[in-house]
């Protein structure tokens, strides 16, 4: 009788102990599990506190106009446009590297991150520092400041196509005048061919506030000449025109002209009114007309189906 008591007594407290043994375990499982989630707590804050140190070294660089420290961008080792690095987290407008998805190499852009934010800027008129009366190959390679965030630049032939060819994007054309008014022009599905089409440049729809210039649809007895549509790129030493002169050389510019144009956003600089042989200034004609060179142009693009990310 005293061994079945002993059996039962220590059985009893074997079970005891293996209880107290389990519930001594789920304790420290779940101390542990508080202390994982306080240093993962404290390490994200120190990763919130990281971002904004760069973030405001951003902004300084951007009020003192120097933006030759690309941003370092976390996480991500490539961007295929602008929209993807505002959709990372990147919510500060300046220069970034992206790779587009055919291209053999990344390169800067400036990402404008106002506007609803994504934005991928191909050009950029606005002091008259920079040159656009070059030839062939600079248009296809790019030149232009790509430091400042005004600086004046084109994106490069080769690029737009990389760039216009991988998704469905919206052209915006930013313009303004002399006088301080602003006005827009939208174009959707915008696409810059290959190399081998002479870059040849195609859009659909248009909505805005400058009128039609890129379609020239302001007047059918204008439009087959004066229509972007479809055209070839020209440079002065590659001309692709309609025109039975070289529309390039006489503009001095490269652009993809007809006959020669009713948008010549690559024109020459001049302050509002000009005169000249040929309407070669920086022109918008459903605006301002063919005698009238605005003062800035900034021609972005961004995904038609872009969606912001407000976390």
């Amino acid at each position: 009788m005293m061994n079945w008591f002993s059996v039962i007594l220590a059985a009893t407290l074997m079970l005891d102990w293996r209880s107290w043994a389990l519930e001594s375990c789920l304790q420290e499982q779940q101390r542990l599990k508080d202390q994982v989630r306080l240093l993962e707590a404290q390490v994200k804050q120190q990763q919130v506190k990281i971002e904004q140190l760069l973030q405001e070294q951003e902004l300084q660089l951007m009020d003192q106009g120097d933006l030759k420290v690309i941003p370092r961008l976390r996480g991500r080792r490539q961007y295929a446009d602008c929209s993807e690095v505002f959709n990372d987290g990147h919510k500060f407008s300046g220069f970034y590297k992206i790779k587009p998805l055919q291209s053999p190499e990344e390169f800067s852009v400036y990402c404008d991150m106002t506007d609803g934010g994504g934005w991928t800027v191909i050009q950029r008129r606005w002091d008259g520092s920079e040159n656009f009366d070059r030839n062939w190959d600079d248009y296809e390679k790019g030149f232009g400041n790509f430091d400042q965030k005004n600086g004046e630049y084109w994106l490069g032939n080769r690029n737009l196509h990389f760039l216009s060819t991988q998704r469905d994007y919206t052209l915006k054309i930013d313009l303004a005048d002399f006088e301080g008014e602003h006005r827009f022009a939208q174009y959707e599905s915008f696409r810059v061919g290959s190399e081998k089409s002479s870059y040849e440049l195609s859009f659909r729809e248009y909505s805005g506030t400058a009128g039609d210039s890129l379609a020239g649809s302001f007047h059918p007895e204008v439009q087959w000449w004066a229509s972007h549509l479809r055209m070839k790129f020209s440079t002065r030493d590659r001309d692709n025109d309609n025109y039975s002169g070289n529309c390039a050389k006489e503009d001095r510019a490269g652009w993809w002209y007809n006959r020669c144009h009713s948008a010549n956003l690559n024109g020459l600089y001049y302050r509002g009114a000009y005169t000249g042989e040929t309407d070669n200034g920086i022109v918008w004609y459903t605006w301002h007309g063919w005698w009238y060179s605005l003062k800035s142009v900034v021609m972005k693009i961004r995904p038609r189906d872009f969606v912001p990310n407000v976390i």
